[in-house]
């Protein structure tokens, strides 16, 4: 049997709440199921794009927890 790979998808709601989608892989093939409301579809290669695109319009879930990216400080010193 071969192993399974899970990926996890998260974003937050305009009200807190959290939204989560799962990527599975089983070998070549990936499912994408939603844990808030039982979605889920086969997968293209890269899968996540359809997550996120999932979250933001069945959910309106656009917040990233991990938050924005701060910038590198090279990137700051290279602007003086």
């Amino acid at each position: 049997m071969s192993p399974i790979g899970t990926d996890r998808i998260s974003r937050w709601d305009q009200h807190g709440r959290e939204h989560v989608v799962r990527v599975r892989r089983r070998g070549v093939r990936r499912t994408i199921s939603c844990e808030t409301c039982g979605w889920h579809r086969g997968a293209p290669l890269a899968p996540w794009p359809k997550a996120v695109e999932h979250l933001a319009g069945a959910h309106q879930a656009t917040v990233d927890p991990a938050g924005p990216r701060r910038p590198s400080r090279r990137a700051a010193v290279d602007r003086l």
